[in-house]
C-alpha cells in the first residue's frame, strides 16, 4: 500500500510546472546524491542531460532546462531567492561553465549539454537521463517525473503505475471507501483521521509548523500576484489580470503585508458577482506568479496551484470571517488526502492524464475540504470531491507555446468556482442516494486518461496549442 503524506501533495517549489520544473530539479538533486553515494562525484569530468517525451516537447515553455541547471547547481527550490534565478542561468549560458553542486566547476553548454529528444521512453512520458563522464566512461541514470514534483526510477516501481512505498500509517488508505470506514470506526472526521496518520511520522507541532508555512506561502503568492502588474514572460505577452481585477475591487488602497490585506478584504462588498471576481482574482494571482517562475505550493501540481488557495481564501474572507488556523489546518489535511486518493488510483500528471489530472484533481481536493469546513459529513465530503471531478472528466492539456499560461491560468479560476459549487451541492445531498461514488470517478478518470490521445497530454501537439499561433499573440 502506498503511503502519501499531506506534505507530499502540498510541496513548496518554483513555477511554472511541478512535473516539468520541480520534478527535473529534484531529479538533478537525486542524481548528485547517487554520485556521492557511489563515491564517484569527485571524479566527474563532464555532465549531460537528455530530456524525453513531454519534457522535451514542452520543456522550453516549462523552463525544464532552467530547472535542470538549478538542480545541478545544488540550489533548493524551496529557498532560492527567485529573483536570482535569471542571474544563475545567464552566468551558465555566458561562461559555458556550471558549478556542479556548488563544489566543482565543469564545462557545460546548455545548448549542447541539455538535449531535447523528440521521442518518448516506454515507462512514462516525462523522462530524463543524466550522464556523467567518469574516467572517460559514461555513467547514466534515468528518472521519471510523474506529476506533482514526484520523481521515481523505473526499477523502484511495481507493475502498475505507482511506485511502492512501505506503508507505516496506522490507517492506510488507498480508496474513498477505506477512508470512510476509518471515519466510521473511529468516529472521527476526515481531517482527524488524516491527522492521526501524519502524527505517526512527525509531531503535531511539526505538522502545525509545516502547514502554517504552506499556507503562508500560498497567501504570499496571492498577495504578490494581486499587487504585480505587467506582462508575463515567455513570448505570449499575456497581461497579468489579477492586478487589474484586484484594483477594480479594492481601488488604490495599499497594504503593508498579506495579513493586513486579508482583514481589508473581509470588509469588502460580497454580492455574487463580487464573490466570483474575488475567487477568480485569487486563483489568477497564484498562477500568474507561477508562470513567472515565482514560488508556489503544488496543490497537487504547479499548473493547478491556484485552486486550493483561492477556495480556502474564499472561506476565510467571505464565508467565515472568524476562520482561523484550525480551519486552515483541517482544510489542507482533507485536501491532501483527497489528492492522494487520486494519485494512487489514477494520476496527477497532465502528461499522463490531461488537465483533468491537474485542475480536476485540485478542484476535487478543494471541494471536499470546503465541504468539511462547512459542516459536511465525511460522506458528503467525498460527494463534493466526486462532483468536482465528474465535471472535469476529459479535460485536455493543450498549452499554447508549451507555456503554463493559456489556457492554464484561467482554468484555475474555473476550477475554484466549480469546487465551491460542488461543496454546496454536496451539503444538500443525501449520500445514501449518490449514484457515482468517489472511487468510481477515480477509476473513470484513469480510464479516460488512458484513452486520451497523446496530443492532448501536455505535448502542445493538439487543441488550442495548434489552433493559436504564438506569432499572433
Amino acid at each position: 500500500m502506498e503511503c502519501i503524506s499531506v506534505f507530499d501533495m502540498l510541496k513548496i517549489g518554483v513555477g511554472p510546472s511541478s512535473s516539468h520544473t520541480l520534478g527535473p530539479w529534484r531529479a538533478a538533486e537525486r542524481w548528485i546524491q547517487e554520485l556521492k553515494d557511489s563515491n564517484t562525484f569527485d571524479s566527474v569530468e563532464k555532465i549531460k542531460v537528455d530530456l524525453y517525451g513531454s519534457l522535451s516537447l514542452t520543456g522550453k515553455g516549462h523552463a525544464t532546462d532552467y530547472a535542470v541547471m538549478l538542480g545541478l547547481l545544488g540550489s533548493d527550490p524551496e529557498t532560492i531567492p527567485t529573483e536570482t534565478i535569471s542571474t544563475y542561468i545567464n552566468t551558465i549560458k555566458t561562461t559555458k561553465e556550471l558549478n556542479f553542486n556548488g563544489e566543482k566547476t565543469l564545462t557545460f553548454n546548455p545548448e549542447t549539454d541539455i538535449v531535447f529528444n523528440k521521442k518518448f521512453l516506454p515507462f512514462h512520458s516525462n523522462a530524463m537521463t543524466f550522464t556523467a563522464t567518469i574516467n572517460g566512461k559514461n555513467k547514466k541514470s534515468t528518472f521519471y517525473s510523474i506529476g506533482g514534483g514526484f520523481v521515481v526510477k523505473e526499477e523502484r516501481t511495481n507493475k502498475k503505475k505507482n511506485f511502492e512505498i512501505k506503508c507505516s500509517f496506522p490507517y492506510p488508505i488507498d480508496k474513498g471507501t477505506e477512508l470512510l470506514k476509518f471515519c466510521t470506526d473511529l468516529d472521527k472526521s476526515i481531517s482527524e483521521v488524516v491527522l492521526e496518520n501524519e502524527k505517526s511520522i512527525r509531531s503535531e507541532a511539526e505538522i502545525d509548523s509545516e502547514l502554517k508555512r504552506i499556507w503562508d506561502t500560498m497567501l504570499e503568492c496571492m498577495y504578490i500576484g494581486c499587487h504585480t502588474e505587467g506582462n508575463l514572460p515567455g513570448g505570449l505577452n499575456v497581461r497579468r489580470r489579477a492586478y487589474d481585477i484586484h484594483k477594480s475591487l479594492k481601488g488604490e488602497a495599499s497594504y503593508s503585508n498579506p495579513v493586513e490585506w486579508v482583514y481589508a478584504i473581509r470588509n469588502t462588498e460580497v454580492k455574487f458577482r463580487q464573490i466570483l471576481k474575488w475567487v477568480s482574482c485569487f486563483a489568477l494571482a497564484v498562477n500568474e506568479v507561477n508562470a513567472s517562475l515565482g514560488r508556489v505550493v503544488t496543490a497537487p501540481t504547479n499548473g493547478s496551484a491556484g485552486v486550493i488557495p483561492a477556495v480556502l481564501m474564499y472561506y476565510l474572507v467571505i464565508e467565515n470571517h472568524d476562520g482561523n488556523f484550525e480551519d486552515i489546518k483541517r482544510f489542507l489535511l482533507v485536501a491532501g488526502e483527497i489528492g492522494s486518493i487520486f494519485k494512487k488510483g489514477a494520476t496527477i500528471s497532465a502528461a499522463m492524464g490531461g488537465c483533468q489530472a491537474e485542475i480536476g484533481v485540485s478542484s476535487a481536493m478543494a471541494a471536499g475540504a470546503l465541504c468539511e469546513l462547512s459542516g459536511g459529513t465525511p460522506e458528503q465530503v467525498l460527494v463534493a470531491a466526486e462532483i468536482a471531478m465528474e465535471h472535469h472528466l476529459g479535460l485536455t492539456c493543450d498549452p499554447i507555446g508549451g507555456l503554463v499560461q493559456i489556457p492554464c491560468i484561467e482554468r484555475n479560476a474555473m476550477g475554484a468556482i466549480k469546487a465551491i459549487n460542488a461543496a454546496e451541492l454536496a451539503l444538500d445531498t443525501d449520500p445514501n442516494n449518490v449514484k457515482v461514488p468517489l472511487d468510481k470517478v477515480v477509476d473513470t478518470m484513469w480510464e479516460t486518461a488512458k484513452d486520451m490521445h497523446t496530443k492532448y497530454k501536455e505535448t502542445s501537439e493538439g487543441g488550442l496549442a495548434v489552433r493559436v499561433n504564438m506569432a499572433d499573440c
